[in-house]
């Protein structure tokens, strides 16, 4: 029995298309066997053949987080109680 490929249709940034199949040409690959490989890949291993983690944010963020946890537990800090109202108060 023949087997037939069916077409995909794959919305992506075209950025990260162009960064990819650059890659992917690199190595002697076309998006298309690429892709092919990945769900082959995910197959073998019954999910996402990679780990995915959630980033951890860097040393600013967590500092900045600090400062706005400071900042609320201050009583003279100026506080908010809109977006609106933080923009008025920054254009006067």
């Amino acid at each position: 029995m023949a087997r037939t490929k069916g077409n995909m249709t794959l919305r992506i940034e075209p950025e990260l298309k162009e960064q990819a199949s650059n890659l992917f040409k690199a190595m002697g690959l076309d998006l298309s066997t690429a892709t092919g490989i990945f769900y082959r890949q995910a197959l073998r291993c019954h999910g996402l053949p990679f780990e995915v983690k959630v980033d951890e944010p860097n040393a600013t963020t967590y500092a900045a987080m600090e400062e706005a946890e400071q900042m609320l537990k201050d009583p003279s800090a100026k506080k908010f109680h809109s977006v609106d109202e933080l923009f008025k108060e920054l254009d006067s």
